[in-house]
Protein backbone atom coordinates (compact mmCIF):
# COMPACT_ATOMS: atom_id res chain seq x y z
CA UNK A 1 0.00 0.00 0.00
CA UNK A 2 1.01 3.63 -0.47
CA UNK A 3 0.17 6.22 2.21
CA UNK A 4 1.42 9.73 3.09
CA UNK A 5 4.87 9.93 4.66
CA UNK A 6 4.72 10.15 8.44
CA UNK A 7 1.17 8.83 8.72
CA UNK A 8 0.46 6.90 11.91
CA UNK A 9 -2.36 5.02 13.61
CA UNK A 10 -3.15 3.38 10.27
CA UNK A 11 -6.43 1.45 10.38
CA UNK A 12 -7.98 -0.39 7.44
CA UNK A 13 -11.63 0.49 6.75
CA UNK A 14 -14.22 -0.21 4.05
CA UNK A 15 -13.56 1.72 0.87
CA UNK A 16 -15.36 0.13 -2.04
CA UNK A 17 -14.61 -2.64 -4.54
CA UNK A 18 -11.57 -1.10 -6.25
CA UNK A 19 -9.36 0.67 -3.70
CA UNK A 20 -7.98 -0.14 -0.29
CA UNK A 21 -9.01 2.44 2.30
CA UNK A 22 -7.52 3.54 5.62
CA UNK A 23 -8.18 5.91 8.48
CA UNK A 24 -4.87 7.54 9.38
CA UNK A 25 -3.45 10.40 11.38
CA UNK A 26 -1.18 12.52 9.20
CA UNK A 27 2.20 13.81 10.34
CA UNK A 28 0.63 17.20 11.15
CA UNK A 29 -2.02 15.57 13.38
CA UNK A 30 -5.01 15.79 11.07
CA UNK A 31 -7.25 12.75 10.68
CA UNK A 32 -7.55 11.58 7.07
CA UNK A 33 -9.25 9.07 4.83
CA UNK A 34 -6.66 7.55 2.49
CA UNK A 35 -7.48 5.51 -0.58
CA UNK A 36 -4.76 3.62 -2.43
CA UNK A 37 -4.32 0.99 -5.10
CA UNK A 38 -1.17 -0.60 -6.47
CA UNK A 39 -2.26 -0.44 -10.12
CA UNK A 40 -3.74 3.08 -10.09
CA UNK A 41 -2.99 5.04 -13.26
CA UNK A 42 -0.46 7.87 -12.84
CA UNK A 43 -3.03 10.69 -12.87
CA UNK A 44 -6.04 8.90 -11.37
CA UNK A 45 -5.96 10.41 -7.90
CA UNK A 46 -5.01 13.85 -9.19
CA UNK A 47 -8.04 13.76 -11.49
CA UNK A 48 -10.27 12.81 -8.57
CA UNK A 49 -8.85 15.64 -6.47
CA UNK A 50 -9.52 18.12 -9.26
CA UNK A 51 -13.04 16.77 -9.67
CA UNK A 52 -13.78 17.28 -5.99
CA UNK A 53 -12.56 20.85 -6.22
CA UNK A 54 -14.58 21.54 -9.37
CA UNK A 55 -17.79 20.26 -7.79
CA UNK A 56 -17.26 22.32 -4.64
CA UNK A 57 -16.32 25.49 -6.56
CA UNK A 58 -19.88 26.88 -6.83
CA UNK A 59 -20.23 26.42 -3.06
CA UNK A 60 -23.49 24.45 -3.23
CA UNK A 61 -22.44 20.91 -2.26
CA UNK A 62 -19.98 19.54 0.27
CA UNK A 63 -16.95 17.56 -0.85
CA UNK A 64 -14.05 16.44 1.35
CA UNK A 65 -11.02 18.71 1.43
CA UNK A 66 -8.04 17.24 -0.40
CA UNK A 67 -5.17 17.02 2.08
CA UNK A 68 -2.52 15.31 -0.03
CA UNK A 69 -2.21 13.61 -3.41
CA UNK A 70 0.48 11.09 -4.30
CA UNK A 71 1.07 8.88 -7.32
CA UNK A 72 -0.47 5.95 -5.47
CA UNK A 73 -2.84 7.51 -2.94
CA UNK A 74 -5.30 10.28 -2.17
CA UNK A 75 -5.69 11.69 1.36
CA UNK A 76 -8.94 13.47 2.19
CA UNK A 77 -10.27 15.11 5.32
CA UNK A 78 -11.85 12.63 7.68
CA UNK A 79 -15.64 12.89 7.87
CA UNK A 80 -17.25 11.14 10.81
CA UNK A 81 -19.97 9.02 9.19
CA UNK A 82 -23.63 9.31 10.04
CA UNK A 83 -27.05 9.00 8.43
CA UNK A 84 -28.60 11.43 5.96
CA UNK A 85 -31.60 13.09 7.56
CA UNK A 86 -34.52 14.79 5.80
CA UNK A 87 -33.02 18.27 6.05
CA UNK A 88 -29.68 17.00 4.77
CA UNK A 89 -31.34 15.23 1.84
CA UNK A 90 -33.26 18.36 0.87
CA UNK A 91 -30.14 20.51 1.16
CA UNK A 92 -28.18 18.08 -1.00
CA UNK A 93 -30.91 17.87 -3.65
CA UNK A 94 -31.06 21.63 -4.00
CA UNK A 95 -27.28 21.86 -3.89
CA UNK A 96 -26.87 19.24 -6.60
CA UNK A 97 -29.33 21.13 -8.81
CA UNK A 98 -27.39 24.37 -8.33
CA UNK A 99 -24.08 22.60 -8.98
CA UNK A 100 -25.38 21.12 -12.23
CA UNK A 101 -26.64 24.52 -13.31
CA UNK A 102 -23.28 26.13 -12.51
CA UNK A 103 -22.32 24.48 -15.76
CA UNK A 104 -19.21 23.51 -17.65
CA UNK A 105 -17.40 25.07 -20.58
CA UNK A 106 -17.87 22.03 -22.85
CA UNK A 107 -19.30 18.56 -22.99
CA UNK A 108 -16.28 16.65 -21.71
CA UNK A 109 -13.18 17.16 -19.61
CA UNK A 110 -9.46 17.43 -20.46
CA UNK A 111 -8.80 14.28 -18.41
CA UNK A 112 -9.91 10.72 -19.09
CA UNK A 113 -12.85 9.28 -17.18
CA UNK A 114 -12.05 6.42 -14.81
CA UNK A 115 -14.60 3.78 -13.80
CA UNK A 116 -12.62 1.21 -11.87
CA UNK A 117 -10.17 -0.30 -14.37
CA UNK A 118 -12.01 1.22 -17.34
CA UNK A 119 -10.74 4.47 -18.85
CA UNK A 120 -12.85 6.39 -21.34
CA UNK A 121 -12.02 9.48 -23.35
CA UNK A 122 -13.56 12.76 -22.20
CA UNK A 123 -12.40 14.63 -25.29
CA UNK A 124 -14.92 17.46 -25.68
CA UNK A 125 -17.63 17.47 -28.33
CA UNK A 126 -19.91 20.25 -29.50
CA UNK A 127 -23.16 18.61 -28.41
CA UNK A 128 -24.40 16.14 -25.83
CA UNK A 129 -25.79 13.42 -28.13
CA UNK A 130 -22.40 13.14 -29.86
CA UNK A 131 -20.60 12.93 -26.53
CA UNK A 132 -22.88 10.24 -25.15
CA UNK A 133 -22.62 8.14 -28.29
CA UNK A 134 -18.93 8.62 -29.16
CA UNK A 135 -17.33 8.92 -25.71
CA UNK A 136 -19.52 6.52 -23.77
CA UNK A 137 -21.78 4.05 -25.59
CA UNK A 138 -19.66 3.16 -28.63
CA UNK A 139 -16.39 2.68 -26.68
CA UNK A 140 -18.15 0.52 -24.08
CA UNK A 141 -19.89 -1.49 -26.80
CA UNK A 142 -16.53 -2.06 -28.49
CA UNK A 143 -14.94 -3.31 -25.26
CA UNK A 144 -17.96 -5.53 -24.58
CA UNK A 145 -17.68 -7.03 -28.07
CA UNK A 146 -13.94 -7.65 -27.69
CA UNK A 147 -14.46 -9.39 -24.34
CA UNK A 148 -17.59 -11.27 -25.36
CA UNK A 149 -19.50 -9.75 -22.47
CA UNK A 150 -22.73 -8.97 -24.34
CA UNK A 151 -24.69 -10.90 -26.94
CA UNK A 152 -24.15 -9.91 -30.57
CA UNK A 153 -27.78 -8.73 -30.78
CA UNK A 154 -27.16 -6.30 -27.90
CA UNK A 155 -23.99 -4.96 -29.54
CA UNK A 156 -25.97 -4.34 -32.73
CA UNK A 157 -28.72 -2.68 -30.72
CA UNK A 158 -26.19 -0.35 -29.08
CA UNK A 159 -25.02 0.71 -32.52
CA UNK A 160 -28.61 1.52 -33.47
CA UNK A 161 -28.97 3.52 -30.25
CA UNK A 162 -25.92 5.56 -31.25
CA UNK A 163 -27.34 6.13 -34.72
CA UNK A 164 -30.63 7.36 -33.23
CA UNK A 165 -29.13 9.26 -30.31
CA UNK A 166 -30.13 12.68 -31.62
CA UNK A 167 -33.78 11.68 -31.34
CA UNK A 168 -33.41 9.81 -28.06
CA UNK A 169 -31.28 12.16 -25.95
CA UNK A 170 -33.92 14.79 -25.24
CA UNK A 171 -34.04 18.58 -25.64
CA UNK A 172 -30.77 20.44 -25.94
CA UNK A 173 -29.31 21.80 -22.68
CA UNK A 174 -26.12 23.63 -21.79
CA UNK A 175 -23.35 21.42 -20.35
CA UNK A 176 -23.99 20.63 -16.68
CA UNK A 177 -21.34 20.23 -14.00
CA UNK A 178 -21.64 16.49 -13.38
CA UNK A 179 -20.35 14.27 -10.60
CA UNK A 180 -20.16 11.55 -13.24
CA UNK A 181 -20.36 8.47 -10.99
CA UNK A 182 -23.27 9.40 -8.76
CA UNK A 183 -24.56 6.17 -7.32
CA UNK A 184 -25.83 6.06 -3.75
CA UNK A 185 -22.49 4.80 -2.42
CA UNK A 186 -20.86 8.04 -3.52
CA UNK A 187 -23.28 10.09 -1.42
CA UNK A 188 -22.26 9.95 2.22
CA UNK A 189 -23.62 11.56 5.34
CA UNK A 190 -21.73 13.01 8.27
CA UNK A 191 -22.57 12.69 11.95
CA UNK A 192 -24.82 15.77 11.69
CA UNK A 193 -26.97 14.24 8.93
CA UNK A 194 -25.56 16.44 6.15
CA UNK A 195 -24.75 15.07 2.71
CA UNK A 196 -21.35 14.95 0.99
CA UNK A 197 -20.33 13.93 -2.52
CA UNK A 198 -17.30 11.67 -2.90
CA UNK A 199 -15.44 9.69 -5.60
CA UNK A 200 -16.36 11.78 -8.66
CA UNK A 201 -15.48 11.16 -12.29
CA UNK A 202 -16.43 14.73 -13.12
CA UNK A 203 -17.09 16.18 -16.57
CA UNK A 204 -19.43 18.47 -18.46
CA UNK A 205 -22.48 16.49 -19.51
CA UNK A 206 -26.24 16.10 -19.26
CA UNK A 207 -27.67 16.39 -15.75
CA UNK A 208 -30.11 13.54 -16.34
CA UNK A 209 -27.11 11.17 -16.28
CA UNK A 210 -26.35 11.86 -12.61
CA UNK A 211 -30.00 11.54 -11.62
CA UNK A 212 -30.56 8.36 -13.62
CA UNK A 213 -27.62 6.73 -11.85
CA UNK A 214 -28.95 7.77 -8.44
CA UNK A 215 -32.26 6.09 -9.29
CA UNK A 216 -30.59 2.94 -10.62
CA UNK A 217 -28.88 1.85 -7.42
CA UNK A 218 -31.36 3.25 -4.93
CA UNK A 219 -31.30 6.95 -4.15
CA UNK A 220 -30.22 7.65 -0.55
CA UNK A 221 -33.46 9.57 -0.09
CA UNK A 222 -36.52 10.29 -2.21
CA UNK A 223 -36.51 13.75 -0.64
CA UNK A 224 -33.16 14.41 -2.34
CA UNK A 225 -34.69 13.80 -5.77
CA UNK A 226 -37.86 15.73 -4.93
CA UNK A 227 -35.86 18.76 -3.77
CA UNK A 228 -33.81 18.62 -6.97
CA UNK A 229 -36.92 18.64 -9.14
CA UNK A 230 -38.41 21.51 -7.16
CA UNK A 231 -35.26 23.56 -7.75
CA UNK A 232 -34.50 22.61 -11.34
CA UNK A 233 -37.22 20.56 -13.08
CA UNK A 234 -36.03 18.29 -15.85
CA UNK A 235 -37.12 18.70 -19.47
CA UNK A 236 -40.36 17.16 -20.67
CA UNK A 237 -40.12 13.44 -21.34
CA UNK A 238 -37.32 12.81 -18.85
CA UNK A 239 -39.08 9.72 -17.50
CA UNK A 240 -38.63 8.03 -20.88
CA UNK A 241 -34.91 8.76 -20.86
CA UNK A 242 -34.05 7.38 -17.44
CA UNK A 243 -33.09 3.94 -18.73
CA UNK A 244 -31.24 5.43 -21.69
CA UNK A 245 -28.89 7.13 -19.24
CA UNK A 246 -28.82 4.14 -16.90
CA UNK A 247 -27.36 2.22 -19.83
CA UNK A 248 -23.99 3.88 -19.15
CA UNK A 249 -23.48 2.59 -15.57
CA UNK A 250 -25.02 -0.76 -16.46
CA UNK A 251 -22.53 -1.27 -19.29
CA UNK A 252 -19.68 -0.29 -16.97
CA UNK A 253 -20.89 -2.73 -14.32
CA UNK A 254 -21.40 -5.49 -16.87
CA UNK A 255 -17.78 -5.09 -17.96
CA UNK A 256 -16.40 -4.89 -14.43
CA UNK A 257 -18.61 -7.35 -12.57
CA UNK A 258 -20.71 -9.34 -15.07
CA UNK A 259 -23.63 -11.13 -13.46
CA UNK A 260 -27.10 -9.65 -13.68
CA UNK A 261 -25.73 -6.37 -15.02
CA UNK A 262 -25.19 -8.05 -18.39
CA UNK A 263 -28.83 -8.95 -18.81
CA UNK A 264 -30.00 -5.54 -17.63
CA UNK A 265 -27.71 -3.73 -20.10
CA UNK A 266 -28.77 -6.01 -22.95
CA UNK A 267 -32.46 -5.48 -22.21
CA UNK A 268 -32.20 -1.69 -22.24
CA UNK A 269 -30.04 -1.68 -25.39
CA UNK A 270 -32.61 -3.82 -27.19
CA UNK A 271 -35.51 -1.59 -26.09
CA UNK A 272 -33.92 1.67 -27.24
CA UNK A 273 -32.24 0.13 -30.29
CA UNK A 274 -35.36 -1.28 -31.91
Amino acid sequence: MSIPAGARDVRRIGGGDINEAFHVVLADGREAFVKTRADASPDEYQAEAEGLGWLSEPGKVRTPEVLEVGAGYLALEWIAPGRLDSAGAEELGRGLAATHLAGASRFGNPRHASFGSLRLSNEPTDDWPSFYAERRLRPLARIAAERGVLAASAIQALERVCERIGDLAGPSEAPARLHGDLWSGNVMADSSGRGWLIDPSAYGGHREVDLAMLRLFGAPSERLLEAYMESAPLAEGWEGRVELYQLLPLLVHALLFGGSYRGAAEGIALRYGR
